[in-house]
């Protein structure tokens, strides 16, 4: 990680952002030496509800027996099957076995959607998740991901399209708290326009989050550009001076604890 980088975002955002919550990265390592190794049943079995920690200071490494939800080991790259029946928890469910989630119409629906989602996979054996203030040189990001209140979001997303000549510079596909802010976002890196994700829609997720949050994910290196655009933009007009004076920061204190969660 460049610290000239690290820095400058870190003096940026204080001065068009006040004190909003710093971004979190992730990348995957061979080692995961880089940050703490999650076990089994140490924090919280849903990956979003384990991140409320790394958005408070902790840095963690996840491998595939890290992670207690089926969903999040598909989504982090570590499995690429689902729950059992997944098509009926996703849907109406199956009487007297599994209560659906009613998140799509039937398990024929989210079959055929199934077939479009992409399909990562983890290239190495760790993903380690670090907030941008604890960077090391060593590390080396490649998505950062905002947890935002609305008017940092609309900065966020004006801002990822200030040098963008396409009308979709961001998209917001539907998929798990997991799946928008790293499988979509990582998959984006390597596209020749790589574009931001906006998530936490998923309703099972949004627990682990404040009522007025949602996600922003964009690749390492489209987010370098949003730095070093940043001077020149929007940011420096009245316009954004009016939206700057009602930012404050969010508490990150989750709602619920793993006990209660059961996602895919």
């Amino acid at each position: 990680m460049d610290m000239k980088i690290k820095d400058k975002f870190i003096e940026l955002s204080k001065k068009y952002f006040n004190n909003a919550e710093l971004p979190i990265t992730f990348y995957y390592s061979d080692t995961g030496e880089q940050a703490e190794l999650v076990k089994p049943g140490s924090v919280d079995r849903c990956v979003i509800g384990a991140l409320m920690e790394v958005r408070n200071g902790r840095c963690f490494s996840f491998n595939a027996d890290s992670i207690g939800c089926f969903g999040g080991r598909r989504y982090l790259g570590f499995a690429e099957r689902l729950r059992p029946d997944f098509e009926y928890f996703l849907s109406c469910g199956i009487p007297g076995r599994m209560e659906g989630e009613r998140y799509k119409k039937s398990p024929e629906l989210v079959r055929e959607i199934m077939k479009k989602w992409p399909n990562l996979r983890a290239p190495r054996a760790f993903a380690v998740f670090k907030r941008w203030d604890n960077l090391s040189q060593e590390d080396d990001p490649e998505v950062v991901i905002f947890f935002a209140q609305p008017d940092v979001l609309a900065g966020l997303f004006t801002l990822v399209n200030f040098d963008e000549s396409q009308l979709e510079g961001v998209i917001t596909p539907m998929g798990s708290g997991c799946s928008s802010i790293v499988s979509y976002p990582y998959l984006e890196k390597d596209s020749p326009h790589p574009r931001a994700v906006i998530g936490m829609f998923d309703p099972s997720a949004r627990p682990y989050v404040p009522k007025d949050t949602l996600s922003f994910s964009v690749p390492m290196k489209r987010f370098v550009t949003m730095i070093g655009n940043m001077e020149e933009s929007f940011l420096i007009t009245d316009t954004w001076k009016k939206l700057q004076k009602r930012i404050v920061v969010s508490p990150t204190k989750p709602t619920r604890n793993r006990a209660e969660s059961a996602r895919g």
